[in-house]
């Protein structure tokens, strides 16, 4: 076998190991190190067994993660997320946003959404999002009357909202890679998130509308007085917008960079915990403990990732897919089409990590050829990877969500319930296809174009 022949090997043998349910980030390694040792060969130079340049490289890729500097925010943003998870702040701004949407048809939908998208930009991390609404909002909807199907899908589409809004961790990792502004980025992620999640909410208020029985409205007699309400959004609400905005803010006003103000969004999360007064020892430990965790987590899978595409482009592998899609002669659009729908197919079995550290860097050197701005091309990515936690049988939000609720849902519901909105995520990447500007019009505005 030629070297790009085992390169495709090697990625098919890894996407059907990690099928049977081995850890993702130690199947990258094992890989990695298994045929990195095959390709660096040379029986020339061996002293010893493991004289061989793949455990150089795999150190120089660990070092390489550990003193990255743009990836200093992803353990700032962790800990901001978890504080405020912990400390029982989304609770508050649930039940508050519930309040005052309380006059929409499907007003609890449109209050967890809305959560999402606001806890969305407290932290990327999707199965923390879907599995804290799992247990606050879904049973509480479902107390309400409300369709066991349309609540899931609510919880679930919700929940993956932190992959595409800012401070998102994988616009940062998009951006080490593609070697892009994180500035620029989070800039031209606002209004793709905001309007995501806004045709989540039009479909939601839609759906109750024609078919009130899905979402009851709630009784005259649980609604509180106007200023209970106004109290509850000044107490819960704004205290945490205000910060939220600070953060984002001093990035995309060039005030700090994206590790500057995790670092300052993280020490404002503690701020807000303890004022509500529900800043415990036990809770700052259980933060400390995730962040470490997921950290951790999040640095093998680099780690992995990084030797793994290292070792498959050495073999020839990115070549030769490069040569594939370009023997095609593919249109501008066929391009765009084909990488996404690749991308959309990677999202069964692989996590998003995978995907942007190992198959995005084979369509960006095409960029350039079918005229495709980088930026552009990594909103369309975030979009699409929102199906990839939503798509059957492989749908982790879905997993997630039944992780947490238990007997009270079938997965089967689940899945009929996030069937909506793909199409709906399909959708918009149509739209921002269309109307680039969605996605290029904020950073060209606040940074200026890109010459070229």
């Amino acid at each position: 076998m030629t070297d790009p022949q085992i390169a495709i090997m090697m990625l098919g043998l890894f996407i059907f190991i990690v099928m049977l349910g081995f850890p993702i980030a130690f199947t990258l390694i094992a890989m990695g190190l298994g045929f990195g040792y095959y390709a660096y060969y040379d029986p020339l130079r061996m002293d010893n067994l493991f004289d061989n340049r793949i455990f150089d490289l795999f150190v120089q890729n660990t070092f390489s993660v550990m003193s990255n500097d743009v990836l200093v925010a992803v353990p700032l943003f962790l800990f901001m997320g978890y504080i405020v998870e912990r400390a029982n702040i989304v609770n508050r701004l649930f039940f508050s946003i519930q309040l005052a949407a309380r006059n929409l048809p499907g007003s609890m939908a449109v209050a967890a959404l809305a959560t999402c998208a606001v806890f969305a930009t407290a932290t990327g991390i999707i199965g923390a999002v879907v599995t804290l609404m799992g247990m606050l909002a879904f049973p509480a909807m479902l107390a309400k009357g409300y369709d066991t199907r349309f609540a899931a899908g609510v919880i679930c589409a919700g929940g993956c909202l932190g992959i595409l809004i800012p401070p998102s961790i994988m616009l940062i990792v998009y951006a080490a890679i593609a070697e892009l502004s994180p500035l620029r980025l989070y800039a031209a992620a606002m209004f793709p998130g905001l309007m995501l999640a806004g045709m989540y909410m039009i479909y939601v208020v839609g759906r109750a509308t024609l078919n009130p029985s899905l979402a009851p409205k709630p009784a005259e007699e649980e609604i509180p007085h106007f200023s209970r309400i106004l109290w509850e959004l000044m107490t819960s609400f704004v205290p945490l917008a205000v910060l939220i905005l600070s953060v984002l803010g001093a990035i995309l006003g060039g005030l700090a960079t994206p590790a500057e103000a995790a670092g300052v969004g993280a020490f404002g999360g503690l701020v807000l915990a303890a004022s509500y007064r529900s800043l415990t020892w036990q809770r700052l430990k259980e933060a400390v403990f995730l962040t470490a965790k997921t950290s951790a987590m999040v640095c093998w899978l680099f780690v992995g990732s990084w030797t793994f595409a290292s070792v498959f482009s050495y073999l020839g592998g990115h070549d030769l897919i490069q040569e594939w899609v370009l023997s095609m002669e593919l249109s501008t659009v066929g391009f765009l089409v084909l990488a996404q729908a690749i991308i959309f197919l990677l999202g069964w079995p692989l996590e998003w990590t995978e995907i942007i550290i190992i198959f995005v860097p084979i369509f960006l050197p095409m960029l350039p050829t079918f005229n495709v701005d980088p930026l552009f091309f990594g909103m369309l990515v975030a979009l699409n990877l929102q199906t990839s936690f939503l798509t059957p049988p492989m749908a982790m939000a879905a997993y997630y969500l039944k992780g947490v609720a238990g007997s009270t849902v079938e997965l089967m519901d689940i899945f009929r319930g996030i069937m909506p909105y793909l199409a709906i995520v399909i959708l918009a990447m149509v739209l921002m296809y269309n109307f680039p500007g969605i996605a290029l019009w904020l950073p060209d505005a606040l940074f200026g174009k890109v010459p070229g």
